[in-house]
């Protein structure tokens, strides 16, 4: 992906469709990011209670620690990151080469469920950043 310029308008279809996919379907808070570790959205009821900007930065380390990880053991890559908590879950998805999906919801939604909507929104999300 070129230098990225975010406009109202990409931001607010993406907080669209991460808000119609990931939130109606649960899910507390969802952050996209990029790989610097930027905050592009900010999505859900629990949104203004989490320290965006810090999530996003470490975030962003954890993605390209695991990257590292992923080489030494063989592998390209790991296309996700999952930590389950006694409270909270949160979910890593990378979309594409530079965006990640950060997902953080409760047992009340499925892991299944937000590894599917990931999915299905990975090339829309694509698709609005590199019109």
């Amino acid at each position: 992906m070129a230098d990225l310029v975010l406009t109202a308008e990409i931001q607010n279809k993406a907080n669209e469709l991460i808000e119609n996919s990931l939130v109606k379907a649960g899910v507390a808070t969802v952050l996209l990011i990029d790989g610097a570790g930027n905050v592009l959205a900010n999505c859900g009821a629990r949104g203004a209670e989490i320290d965006a900007i810090s999530l996003a930065a470490l975030a962003a380390a954890s993605r390209g620690a695991t990257a590292q990880i992923a080489k030494l053991i063989g592998e390209e890559d790991f296309s996700l990151l999952f930590h389950k908590g006694k409270n909270g879950n949160i979910h890593f998805g990378r979309l594409g080469s530079d965006l990640i999906l950060v997902t953080i919801f409760t047992d009340e939604v499925s892991l299944g469920l937000v590894r599917c909507r990931v999915a299905e929104l990975t090339q829309p999300i694509l698709d609005i950043f590199e019109a």
